[in-house]
């Protein structure tokens, strides 16, 4: 049983609990995107069983009305055991959601990942269209990533970048990737016709790309963090398309340690989610 502060930024051990949060969240005017915990498997057994959990998940959901989408990570489905395994669980996965009329998001590792998930996703937004993939502000490949990405068919989240890559390849600044950021943002919003997906809790961001809506009529959606300003993604979604990133499974602790409780600005989401709870 998940313990009272893991309830608030995980999403249940179980399916019926994961759907359980997504028809609440929906019952607020909130998407949520699904994630079932899981990553840097370098055994096949465990990147199949993954495979396998996804697309049952995909008929949990086929015929209902839930606003749900999936996320999966590129070494959850076998990428550290060889790029093949990860483009034949993806494809696995992919295929079923589209027989489904769903929507797979695939989230960025980090920065060893990056070519291989852009391939698998450029390879997917062609075939099938029902794929979106996350990239990173904080590198500086990334405004070549978005240029090669802009006239695919799938859906792609900006996000800042959680992870911690190399000084040579990355801003490592706070101001830094804020202005890399706003420039992506702008860049999207100006070339990217079939939507842009804000991932950011940042206010300023958010109000940003308002702006840039408003200015390019480009269509688009706020995704946050379950736990994190969900007041704000239920005031949001009142005139806005806004979606939930919420993890669930049994693998939680290591979620929460990584993304809560490693970066100071994660911890002090935490905290005052906690106290203002």
């Amino acid at each position: 049983m998940l313990p009272p502060i893991a309830t608030r930024f995980v999403a249940g051990e179980t399916v019926p609990e994961a759907l359980e949060h997504a028809r609440e969240t929906n019952a607020e005017g909130v998407g949520v995107i699904l994630n079932l915990l899981g990553e840097h498997y370098d055994e096949r057994a465990s990147a199949d069983a993954d495979a396998a959990a996804y697309c049952g998940l995909l008929d949990d959901v086929a015929g209902t009305d839930l606003r749900v989408r999936l996320s999966v990570k590129p070494t959850q489905l076998g990428l550290d055991v060889a790029e093949e395994v990860f483009r034949e669980h993806l494809a696995e996965v992919v295929e079923h959601a589209e027989e489904r009329d769903r929507f797979v998001w695939i989230d960025m590792e980090d920065h060893t990942t990056t070519d291989a998930t852009l391939d698998a996703y450029e390879h997917h937004a062609r075939e099938q269209g029902n794929v979106g993939v996350c990239v990173q502000a904080n590198l500086r490949r990334t405004r070549d990533d978005l240029e090669r990405l802009a006239d695919l068919p799938g859906k792609v989240r900006l996000v800042k970048g959680a992870y911690d890559p190399p000084a040579e390849i990355a801003y490592r600044e706070k101001s830094r990737v804020n202005e890399a950021y706003r420039d992506d943002l702008a860049y999207m919003f100006e070339h990217f016709e079939d939507g842009v997906a804000v991932g950011s809790h940042d206010p300023a961001m958010v109000e940003y790309a308002a702006q840039l809506h408003d200015e390019y009529g480009t269509p688009y959606e706020i995704q946050m963090l379950m736990g994190v300003r969900e007041d704000t993604q239920v005031e949001l979604a009142a005139d806005r398309e806004v979606w939930q990133y919420a993890p669930y499974g049994e693998k939680w602790f290591s979620y929460f340690y990584r993304r809560v409780l490693e970066r100071t600005d994660n911890a002090t989401f935490a905290i005052r989610a906690i106290v203002d709870g």
